[in-house]
């Protein structure tokens, strides 16, 4: 027998085995029960669940049936191999008190059908925290997504707060992960009960910062020991440290270096639909002795800078050109800014503002 009679006859033996099974489709669901908090009486609440066709073809859905009348579905009727999709499960909160909706999907992705819960808890009223807690990450709501800690001198212990809400319907130990040698926090009181409010205290020990000028790195805001870190609870904090220019604070300083900026405010609101912008700045020195830029960084990605040069002559000048690109800015979560340290004792620290839309 040569090999070519082999391979058919192989061929025809696993064939439809491996063609069904390579055929079949497959459909996965990321979190089959979303828990969806709070919601007041005759306040109609959703829960979104995240599903994919990990098959080949494309997946058909029969049916999304709820248990009750109670609970209305939204779904796609067919889906393309390999495309994610969402399912959405509306209860009408017409019922006081915990609640607990399931529903059935029946596809030709799976043998049997597969089942959704959303659950959470209906009260006769529910406050409305946005306007003192803006952020959420999830049930836990924040006044405050990002911390700053600015003008810094060496030896000192500034702190920051973080006001917590629990919008849950379970207990919370909320705690501060990943923080770096120079940060500590303290959450009071540390279990905080639906519907309560909790303070973390983050303080800055500056004597741990290495360098002066901006130091950044991110935390992670976690509702429960042991929570998973992803971006959905990370929190940046910056620290500007200043350099100790106490030597022209008195007989000195009538010697000390002066920069004159033309502007610290960039207008990168409208790109025109090109894929980058410019802008120059100005920096002149009107002192009597040289001006060193120290520290030229970025609080953000999506900008590029460059300085004609570090050190400027009395009378002289430099330019300090800014170039942002439109695609990163547009993807950024905080406010893109950059930083000068200089040893001039009225600017000692010069940020520039990038203004978006």
């Amino acid at each position: 027998m040569n090999k070519r009679t082999l391979y058919i006859l192989l061929s025809c033996l696993v064939s439809p085995a491996s063609f069904l099974e390579a055929s079949a489709q497959k459909l996965t669901i990321e979190n089959a029960t979303v828990n969806c908090g709070r919601t007041g009486f005759e306040q109609p609440i959703t829960a979104t669940f995240e599903l994919r066709n990990k098959g080949m073809k494309r997946l058909v859905i029969e049916s999304v049936k709820p248990d009750c009348g109670c609970t209305a579905v939204e779904f796609p009727k067919e889906v393309g191999a390999g495309d994610k999709f969402t399912i959405k499960m509306i209860y009408d909160a017409r019922q006081l008190g915990h609640f607990h909706k399931m529903a059935a999907v029946t596809s030709n992705g799976s043998k049997t059908p597969v089942y959704l819960t959303m659950t959470g808890v209906v009260l006769p009223e529910v406050l409305d925290y946005t306007g003192d807690y803006p952020f959420s990450m999830g049930d836990l709501l924040l006044d405050k997504t990002e911390l700053e800690y600015d003008n810094v001198n060496k030896g000192d212990t500034p702190v920051e707060e973080i006001h917590i809400m629990n919008n849950g319907t379970t207990k919370m130990t909320p705690n501060v992960m990943h923080l770096p040698p120079y940060l500590s926090a303290i959450v009071k009181p540390e279990t905080v009960a639906p519907g309560r409010s909790a303070t973390i205290t983050v303080m800055l020990n500056s004597e741990k910062l290495r360098d002066y000028g901006l130091t950044q790195t991110n935390v992670h805001i976690a509702k429960q020991l042991g929570e998973k870190v992803s971006a959905d609870n990370e929190m940046s904090v910056s620290a500007i440290l200043l350099p100790d220019l106490k030597s022209y604070e008195t007989t000195n300083k009538a010697e000390a270096p002066q920069l004159q900026i033309s502007t610290t405010d960039i207008d990168f609101s409208d790109f025109g639909g090109k894929a980058k912008k410019t802008a120059d700045i100005t920096l002149l020195n009107t002192g009597v002795s040289t001006l060193t830029i120290s520290s030229l960084q970025m609080f953000t990605s999506g900008l590029k800078v460059t300085l004609g040069k570090r050190e400027i002559a009395p009378g002289q000048s430099t330019v300090l050109k800014v170039t942002g690109f439109a695609d990163e800015l547009a993807k950024l979560r905080t406010r893109p800014r950059i930083l000068m340290i200089t040893n001039d004792p009225d600017h000692a620290k010069v940020v520039v503002n990038i203004k978006l839309k």
